[in-house]
C-alpha cells in the first residue's frame, strides 16, 4: 500500500476510534451526566471533596435520661413487665438511659437527627468531630417519620448542609454515608443508590426508604447520605442485620420528607401539619388487579370514605383504585401516605383515578384533620392505676397533634400525657395508649372513664390499643 494511503487509513481509524469512545460515553451518560469510568485515571479519582463539602456539618448527638423505674411488686401482668424489666430481685428506682447517634446541621442552628436517638431524653447535646460540644434542645419531634429536629443557641459557624432532590435519585447512583459508629468517630463510608421508594420495611409511619449498600452500622442513625455533589440526600436511619453489623442493607429517609419536617420546625411548629384524605385505603392484590382489569397489582382502593371528608368531597368513591398523586405513581399503601404527605397543607393534589376501567383526574383539598368533637381533656384524680394520666377525647385533629395514624381516630379516650412519677406511669401507661374499655364497659368519652374510674373496685380490667395491638389486663384498683 503507497504511504500516502497508509496515512490515510491510519488517519481513519484514530477518527474512527475517536468517534467509538464519544459514542460508548454519550451511551451510558444520563441527563444527569452520570458517567461510567473509562481509564484507570478515572478509577483513582477521589470522593475527598464531596467530604470536605459536607462532613463538616455531620455531628455526634447524645442523649441522657434519668427514669424512675418501680419496684417489681407492681409487675401484676406480663404486658406490664417489659417496662419495668425482668428477673427475681426488685428492680431500681432510677436509671440513666443514654442514646448515641448522629445528626445533620441543615441551618443556621438547627440540626436534624432521627427521633429515636432523642425519643424520651431529657438532656441532649450534640458535638463536632474536633470534639467542640453544645447543649441542644428538642423543638420537634415526629415519631411518625422517625425524624427530630433540634435548636442549637451556641452552634458556631458551620455551612449546613444543602439539601439534594431524593426524588431524582436512581438505582446505581454513588453515595456516601456519614456517621459515628459505634462512637468512634466521624466515618464515611461509600455505596450505591440499592433502592429507592422501598415501602416494605417497619421503620416509621411513613414506610418509603432509600435503601443503599454503603455501610451503616449503630451510631449512624441521624446521619447524613450524600450524593456526589456533597447534597443531603437522606438521613440514615436503620439496617437490616443479624450480628447487628453493617450487611449492605441500609435505609434512609428521603431528603424530600426531611425538608418538609424541617420547613415545620423553621415556622415554630412542635409538630407536622399533614393532610388528611379521609378515606380508608386498601393495597390491591394480584386477585383484585385481575377482577377491576389492571395488569398488575398497584395503586390503593378506597373501601370507605368519610362523610363530608376531602375525600368525599373530591368526588372519590368506594372501589375506587388511586393509582397516582400530582403524576406520581403509587405503588402500596405507604407510597400513597408518603407522597400524598409531602403535598402539605394548603392548595389542592391530583389524583390519576381508575373507576370501573376508565380513569380519571380528582381534585383533593389539602386541608388538616378536624376535630370532630370536644376534647374535654381531664387529669385522672381518683387513686387508681390511671391516676395521674391526662386523657382526651379522641379524634383526627387529636391524633395528628399526638403523632398517631389519622386513620386510627375512633370514639375512644386516648392518653395525652402522663405526669412522672404517677400511678399511670408506675403501672406503665404511655402518652397515645387509646383506652377502649374498663372492666368491659365500652369508654367512648373522658366523662365515662372518669365514671368508671370512680365506681372502680379492688380490681380494674383494661383494654387498650398501643400501636394497633390490642391489650387486656387486670390491675389492682383502690
Amino acid at each position: 500500500m503507497h504511504q500516502p494511503m497508509k496515512s490515510l487509513v491510519t488517519t481513519l481509524c484514530v477518527v474512527i476510534a475517536a468517534a467509538s469512545a464519544v459514542l460508548l460515553t454519550m451511551a451510558v451518560s444520563t441527563a444527569q451526566n452520570r458517567v461510567v469510568p473509562q481509564s484507570r485515571e478515572d478509577i483513582q479519582l477521589s470522593f475527598a471533596p464531596v467530604v470536605r463539602a459536607s462532613a463538616p456539618a455531620v455531628v455526634n448527638v447524645y442523649g441522657a435520661r434519668v427514669q424512675r423505674r418501680a419496684s417489681g411488686s407492681l409487675m401484676v401482668d406480663e404486658f406490664f413487665r417489659e417496662f419495668f424489666g425482668r428477673g427475681g430481685g426488685p428492680v431500681p428506682r432510677e436509671r440513666i438511659q443514654r442514646s448515641l447517634g448522629s445528626g445533620v446541621v441543615v441551618d443556621r442552628n438547627l440540626v436534624v437527627t432521627n427521633n429515636h436517638v432523642i425519643e424520651g431524653m431529657t438532656e441532649v447535646k450534640i458535638s463536632f468531630a474536633d470534639k467542640r460540644e453544645f447543649d441542644a434542645e428538642i423543638v420537634l419531634a415526629d415519631p411518625r417519620s422517625d425524624l427530630a429536629v433540634l435548636k442549637v443557641k451556641a452552634l458556631p459557624e458551620v455551612t449546613p448542609i444543602a439539601f439534594g432532590d431524593s426524588e431524582a435519585l436512581e438505582v446505581g447512583d454513588v453515595v456516601l454515608a456519614i456517621g459515628n459508629p459505634f462512637g468512634v468517630g466521624q466515618t464515611v463510608t461509600q455505596g450505591i443508590v440499592s433502592a429507592v421508594a422501598r415501602t416494605q420495611v417497619g421503620i416509621s409511619d411513613y414506610r418509603f426508604f432509600i435503601q443503599t449498600d454503603a455501610a451503616i452500622n449503630p451510631g449512624n442513625s441521624g446521619g447524613a447520605l450524600v450524593d456526589m455533589k456533597g447534597q443531603l440526600v437522606g438521613i440514615n436511619t436503620a439496617i437490616y442485620s443479624r450480628s447487628g453489623g453493617s450487611i449492605g442493607l441500609g435505609f434512609a429517609i428521603p431528603s424530600s420528607m426531611v425538608k418538609m419536617v424541617v420547613e415545620s420546625a423553621r415556622a415554630g411548629r412542635t409538630y407536622v401539619k399533614r393532610p388528611w384524605l379521609g378515606a380508608r385505603l386498601q393495597a390491591v392484590t394480584q386477585e383484585m388487579a385481575e377482577a377491576i382489569g389492571i395488569s398488575q397489582p398497584g395503586g390503593v382502593m378506597v373501601t370507605a370514605v368519610v362523610v363530608n371528608g376531602p375525600a368525599e368531597k373530591a368526588g372519590l368513591h368506594r372501589g375506587d383504585v388511586i393509582l397516582a398523586v400530582d403524576d406520581q405513581e403509587v405503588e402500596d399503601i405507604d407510597a400513597f401516605g408518603y407522597r400524598f404527605a409531602l403535598r402539605g397543607i394548603g392548595g389542592t393534589a391530583k389524583l390519576r383515578v381508575l373507576r370501573e376501567t376508565k380513569e380519571q383526574a380528582l381534585e383533593v383539598k389539602l386541608a388538616s384533620p378536624p376535630e370532630t368533637r370536644p376534647r374535654d381533656t381531664v387529669v385522672v384524680s381518683v387513686p387508681s392505676p390511671l391516676m395521674g394520666a391526662e386523657v382526651t377525647n379522641f379524634s383526627p385533629a387529636v391524633a395528628e397533634e399526638l403523632q398517631m395514624d389519622v386513620n386510627e381516630a375512633q370514639e375512644c379516650v386516648v392518653v395525652s400525657n402522663v405526669s412522672e412519677g404517677s400511678a399511670a406511669e408506675r403501672f406503665g401507661f404511655k402518652k397515645g395508649d387509646l383506652i377502649l374499655s374498663i372492666n368491659r364497659e365500652r369508654v367512648a368519652t373522658t366523662e365515662e372513664l372518669t365514671q368508671a374510674v370512680t365506681a372502680q373496685g379492688r380490681f380494674m380490667e383494661i383494654t387498650l390499643s398501643r400501636g394497633g395491638r390490642i391489650i387486656t389486663t387486670t390491675l389492682g384498683g383502690r
